[in-house]
């Protein structure tokens, strides 16, 4: 994922505070946004990734029940028809019930077109899992979401001209999806 160094400057320079707000819209977790905005500054978007990705390594079960805590049910791709969306809600809702949390799943790299075939099938295929079986692949599903959204939210801070602006990177940019990269069609889970 591109970054110009302009976005990471922003993301090193933001308060405190500010910082761990922003972090929070990309993982729920406040170990791991605590931990990411007090080892500012990143020299590069890649060691800014592969942080997050240790932070997420570090979960311990509380950190990842408090992170799928936060996640929400996915939006069907826009466009999608009333039965999609009546197919995820029943699917979700036999997987919440079974596992006790949202189901998460990373999306990127899928076009519009495909999102909703991966995202049932995904959800699908994931509940004849056990517990523990299930929860190792929330964890990693959890961290690929987590990056994602962190090199969004770089990509969105470059953009920006005034550094107090809300920022959100899972807000509708060009497609109407959370995702503003056309080569990334990103579904929120």
């Amino acid at each position: 994922m591109q970054s110009s160094p302009h976005g990471l400057s922003r993301f090193n320079t933001l308060p405190a505070a500010e910082a761990e707000r922003a972090l929070q819209t990309c993982c729920g977790s406040l170990h791991w946004t605590r931990r990411l905005a007090a080892h500012r500054p990143y020299p590069d978007l890649g060691a800014l990734l592969a942080a997050a990705d240790e932070a997420v390594y570090d979960f311990v079960p509380a950190d990842l029940d408090e992170a799928l805590s936060r996640e929400t049910l996915p939006l069907p791709p826009h466009g999608s028809y009333s039965v999609a969306h009546t197919a995820l809600g029943a699917a979700h809702s036999a997987y919440e019930s079974r596992f006790g949390h949202a189901f998460v799943i990373c999306l990127d790299g899928y076009g519009p077109d495909e999102a909703l075939d991966q995202l049932l099938a995904g959800i699908r295929s994931r509940l004849g899992n056990d517990p523990e079986e299930e929860r190792v692949l929330s964890w990693d599903e959890l961290r690929r979401l987590a990056r994602g959204r962190l090199a969004r939210l770089v990509r969105s801070l470059d953009a920006r001209t005034e550094p107090q602006e809300a920022i959100d990177p899972q807000e509708p940019a060009d497609s109407g999806r959370p995702d503003s990269a056309s080569d990334s069609p990103y579904v929120a889970v």
